[in-house]
């Protein structure tokens, strides 16, 4: 009984002789965990709902200066507040700071993926940028193709529209667009892009447009892409928030590249 009782002794007096957690290493602990999230959801919006450069393009720098600042900052900073080691009902503090942290996260996470890139529409002689907020679900349900009645879930799909040929069709959308809303937003005019991919070609422009504007930005893709200025047609790419180009194949006129050059 002795030998037991000296056996365990060290460690009980190593664990009695351990300092408290201050809030200030508290707070250091919360951050930590906060950032390893942040950078998961990040990672997420930059690979998925908006690869480069759909995230500047899109005005996505405001929305992960939100997203991070809300978790990054806001648990960390009641943590700092809040925290003293001892403190009665800790535990159920630090449970309603998680709670909070999680509510308001959802809600940036909802906020980023309700105004993603959903669509990247092409439009006679141009790109439209379409994001999934953009769509209302009225106009969803009209899709003539069952692929284009629902929002893609994951990365933004090219697609093509033209105008109707029934004339009465084709006065309702151009009255629509007097009033702000293009075919663009229309989904029941929605075409597989692959199948105006050649029309597309036909209207693209050579890349030596770009490479007087940016050259830089043009000579560093055809040398991380092994590509030839020749083997490269460009259109704009249209939206709200600014503007770029999409590189096309100037063999199939499929989409190579989007590029965050001014096009016009």
């Amino acid at each position: 009984m002795s030998e037991k009782t000296l056996n365990t002794a060290p460690f009980a007096t190593a664990r009695a002789s351990r300092p408290p957690l201050s809030r200030w290493k508290a707070s250091g602990i919360h951050l930590l965990a906060s950032a390893v999230i942040a950078a998961a959801l990040v990672t997420v919006m930059l690979t998925v709902w908006y690869p480069w450069p759909l995230f500047a393009i899109a005005g996505g720098s405001g929305l992960m200066i939100i997203l991070v600042g809300v978790d990054v900052v806001l648990g960390p900073l009641i943590t700092l507040i809040i925290f003293r080691a001892g403190k009665k009902g800790l535990k159920y503090d630090i449970m309603f700071i998680a709670a909070l942290q999680l509510a308001a996260l959802a809600y940036g996470v909802y906020a980023v993926y309700s105004v993603r890139p959903a669509y990247l529409v092409y439009v006679i002689d141009r790109f439209d940028l379409v994001t999934a907020i953009d769509l209302e679900e009225a106009d969803l349900a009209k899709a003539r193709r069952d692929e284009f009645k629902h929002l893609p879930l994951g990365g933004p799909r090219y697609v093509a529209v033209t105008m109707p040929q029934d004339p009465t069709e084709r006065q309702k959308i151009m009255e629509s667009g007097l009033a702000g809303k293009d075919i663009n937003l229309f989904p029941e005019y929605y075409l597989p892009y692959e199948s105006q991919a050649r029309v597309a070609l036909g209207q693209a422009k050579s890349i030596a447009k770009l490479q007087e504007r940016d050259p830089a930005a043009v000579k560093e893709f055809l040398a991380s892409s092994g590509r030839t200025a020749d083997s490269l047609r460009f259109l704009p790419l249209r939206y709200r928030r600014g503007d770029g180009v999409v590189l096309l194949d100037a063999g199939t006129g499929m989409p190579v590249k989007i590029l965050q050059i001014e096009p016009w």
